[in-house]
């Protein structure tokens, strides 16, 4: 269970980590400044398991991959938005990040409720209340249980022999 930090539609790239802080060397040096033209509070207030939803096409605008790491970064365990930029989503699922479909529950629910995200069986409950997710297939959940894609492939393979 974890807080839910909410965003409405557009939500771009520059807005989660803007491009001045893409010249700090290091992910961990630009994670405090996520999302600190829309709420400057962010990066103070997230923790560990919390989550970050938002209406329709979360992660709009430039390819840069750091929008993604800085969340995970900062401990969020999943975006959740009516509908993700195709670029955002891919660079998510490459770094670990969680990005779930979820049609609708961004008009249900409020800056700071508790969230719980089941991706198993594709549900996330807030309140007494049961949303439908997009259900991961089991691939893609393998794929973020190894840390994300790059992670995934940088494991040694099960199948090779000696």
């Amino acid at each position: 269970m974890g807080k839910i930090f909410k965003f409405e539609s557009d939500v771009d790239t520059d807005q989660i980590i803007a491009s001045q802080y893409l010249l700090y060397p290091s992910i961990e040096e630009m994670a405090p400044h996520t999302f600190e033209s829309l709420d400057p509070d962010f990066a103070g207030m997230v923790r560990a398991g919390d989550y970050v939803v938002a209406r329709d096409n979360f992660g709009c605008g430039s390819s840069r991959e750091q929008a993604p790491r800085v969340l995970k970064e900062l401990g969020v365990k999943a975006v959740l938005a009516n509908s993700f930029a195709r670029i955002f989503y891919r660079n998510a699922i490459n770094i670990g990040l969680p990005v779930i479909v979820c049609k609708g529950l961004c008009d249900h629910v409020k800056a700071g409720d508790d969230l719980e995200v089941s991706l198993t069986e594709g549900v996330a409950r807030v309140g007494g209340q049961a949303f439908a997710c997009t259900k991961l297939p089991e691939n893609l959940q393998t794929i973020l249980d190894q840390g994300g894609l790059i992670a995934s492939l940088e494991k040694p393979s099960q199948d090779k022999e000696d």
